[in-house]
């Protein structure tokens, strides 16, 4: 039965991503929005399988724990309807729904794994509480969100449609972490929505209430992660102001960040309780505490602005060179090796062949500070290269498809051709 299901399913939503006209709109036809469906679909059930027989040592469970923890709230909504919802908005702690950053004893900490358990309850509601149907339905939903960021793409990089196809959905990490029925791929969901909906209401001059209903719930999604809004919040302030200014964008940005930055390092002064140089040392420290599979020895953070300016080339090295090939230590470390220097040769590339006509539009510096920042935040918090690998990924495509678009290619081929010629 279950086999027969999953099958009737899939056949549904590999036709439905072709007639949906979010999806027709992205200049994609039938035949490769149903490969990519199928592909998102694929990595999700390997996902699921390495969950199961390799989760300890790839430290992959967590997508089982969630599956486990949504059959009981698929009892809950069966049985008691009203408290499946009510539940959600339950807080037993004394602070009640304060303590926004921190990630033990705080709603805002449970929530992130609630709301995601009760998704599966809802997908359990029409899969009979199976893992894998369940994946054909998380991959349909956060399938909007690459789809998303290829639309607004392919509108500032037209011509570019391979290279952006390849930088969006078939980065392997990025297709393999965000595929799988875990957090990570409604966060790109919300990332991509905010940037989709955002990037048109400046392009057309206005957001209506469809539009910002839309990006109030993008905002929403961000309880998953929610760290996350301190790297989203100033890029999309940047972004809206450098749109609408006078000044050239790489001030606006500039202005912002220095402003932001300000405020980071000095929050606690001017509210008490709120201090966000803590609350990233105190992440990093529960990361140390974990002594994972691919833990490795750090600098402890101290939360102090010296603190930070020390951290950072670790940070720096971190998130853009890690895995080094001495950590290698079996097939998946590999792979997440391979694609590092990969990517460190793209940049290398770009630098020296990257076209002429750039211009660091609003919407670039956007992608660009978005991807710093995020990548920054992971190498002052996170010490385990499985986590690093996994989320980062989440930025590679708004940071990778700019810089693949804007390589002139066609230099880089002379220069190859020139090179072989030369040496025959």
């Amino acid at each position: 039965m279950d086999h027969l299901l999953f099958v009737a399913y899939l056949l549904l939503f590999a036709w439905l991503v072709t007639k949906i006209d979010f999806f027709i709109k992205s200049g994609l036809n039938s035949t490769q929005l149903i490969i990519l469906f199928l592909l998102k679909v694929i990595a999700g059930i390997f996902y699921g399988w390495l969950g199961v027989y390799y989760g300890q040592q790839l430290q992959m469970v967590d997508t089982w724990y969630f599956h486990y923890n949504g059959l009981k709230q698929y009892q809950l909504l069966l049985n008691h309807p009203l408290d499946f919802i009510t539940s959600l908005f339950h807080t037993n702690y004394d602070e009640g729904f304060s303590k926004f950053l921190d990630s033990k004893d705080s709603w805002w900490n449970d929530v992130k794994y609630l709301f995601f358990d009760k998704l599966l309850a809802v997908f359990n509601l029409f899969s009979l509480g199976n893992y894998y149907i369940n994946v054909i339905f998380y991959s349909f939903l956060t399938f909007f969100g690459p789809i998303a960021l290829y639309r607004v793409m392919k509108n500032v990089f037209p011509a570019k449609e391979q290279s952006l196809q390849i930088a969006i959905f078939l980065i392997p990490s990025f297709l393999f972490w965000n595929s799988g029925l875990h957090k990570d791929g409604l966060v790109f969901l919300s990332f991509a929505l905010i940037c989709y909906h955002v990037y048109l209401g400046l392009k057309e001059k206005k957001f209506s209430w469809q539009r910002c209903a839309i990006l109030l719930l993008a905002l929403f999604l961000m309880i998953l992660r929610s760290f996350v809004l301190i790297i989203l919040l100033p890029a999309v302030t940047a972004w809206l102001i450098a749109q609408k200014s006078k000044y050239k964008p790489v001030y606006v940005f500039g202005a912002t960040y220095f402003i932001c930055i300000l405020f980071f390092f000095t929050a606690h002064y001017l509210l008490p309780n709120v201090n966000l140089m803590e609350a990233v040392a105190v992440r990093q420290q529960e990361f140390l505490d974990l002594h994972g599979n691919s833990s490795i020895k750090v600098h402890p953070l101290e939360p102090s602005f010296w603190g930070f300016i020390k951290n950072a080339p670790q940070s720096v090295a971190l998130t853009v060179l890690r895995p080094y090939p001495t950590d290698v230590h079996h097939f998946f470390s590999l792979i997440s090796c391979i694609e590092t220097l990969l990517f460190l040769f793209l940049y290398i590339i770009f630098f020296l062949f990257k076209r002429k006509d750039i211009h660091l539009t609003p919407f670039l510096l956007f992608c660009l500070t978005l991807s710093i920042t995020m990548f920054l935040m992971i190498g002052y918090t996170v010490n385990i290269l499985g986590a690093i690998v996994r989320y980062r990924s989440i930025a590679l495509p708004f940071l990778l498809s700019p810089i693949i678009a804007m390589t002139d290619w066609k230099r880089v081929k002379t220069f190859i051709y020139i090179k072989l010629f030369n040496n025959i």
